[in-house]
């Protein structure tokens, strides 16, 4: 099985970038983000403090996480609730944010994220699948762009879906989710050593899909 690792911050554009690759390539996709945040949304339903572990970690037995593919597409059911279109609120962003630093919810996820990429061509990304997760995936790729570059793109794509936000509101919350992610204890945010660093900042989708394609096609030896 071939397994590639596409990692990077928030709002780098990992998951529309590698749906589309993954589709291309004929791979399973796994957003292992949603995995977070569907973690982070049960937290929040819950009333609990999505910094304190004991309490997150107390919340673990409770959650029954499936991730199923409609059509093609991830659906991420949460106790069998299908809550794809509720964990991509700025809300549920920060809450996984704050969940994916503590270990026993990374110690939760890891196994399932694993056993996907043992029985299938999977393209995963996420924070730290070049580093924990799939540290022997053929393909390593490190996906970045300027805070303000990802900031506006994640703003575009809350007022496209009617939420109202304004740009310095997301580039704050860019910018506090990089420092948490960068700085926490277990599994932070780093390229992995033998990783492809590829900065989109000022790149249409278009052009940033053709330079992914082409750097994993040229990884996999693979031509065209």
């Amino acid at each position: 099985m071939i397994s590639i690792a596409i990692d990077g911050p928030s709002g780098a554009g990992k998951s529309s970038l590698s749906r589309r690759l993954a589709a291309e390539l004929g791979y399973i996709y796994v957003d292992t983000g949603a995995m977070y945040r569907t973690i982070g949304l049960h937290v929040l339903r819950s009333g609990a403090d999505t910094e304190d572990e004991d309490a997150v970690a107390a919340l673990l037995p409770g959650i029954r996480l499936e991730m199923r593919y409609v059509d093609g597409v991830q659906h991420m059911f949460l106790n069998g609730e299908d809550v794809s279109g509720l964990i991509r609120t700025e809300e549920v962003s920060m809450a996984a944010s704050h969940v994916s630093a503590h270990p026993s919810v990374r110690a939760f996820l890891l196994d399932a994220q694993r056993a996907l990429a043992k029985d299938n061509n999977v393209l995963m990304d996420g924070r730290d699948i070049g580093t924990v997760v799939l540290p022997g995936a053929q393909v390593k790729i490190f996906l970045t762009a300027s805070a303000g570059d990802r900031a506006r793109r994640r703003y575009d794509e809350l007022i496209a879906r009617g939420e109202w936000v304004s740009y310095e509101q997301v580039l704050a919350d860019v910018e506090r989710r990089d420092y948490n992610d960068t700085h926490r204890a277990a599994a932070p945010l780093r390229p992995a050593a033998d990783a492809v660093t590829v900065d989109t900042t000022g790149f249409t989708f278009d052009d940033a899909f053709a330079l992914l394609l082409s750097t994993i096609r040229a990884r996999l030896g693979q031509e065209g």
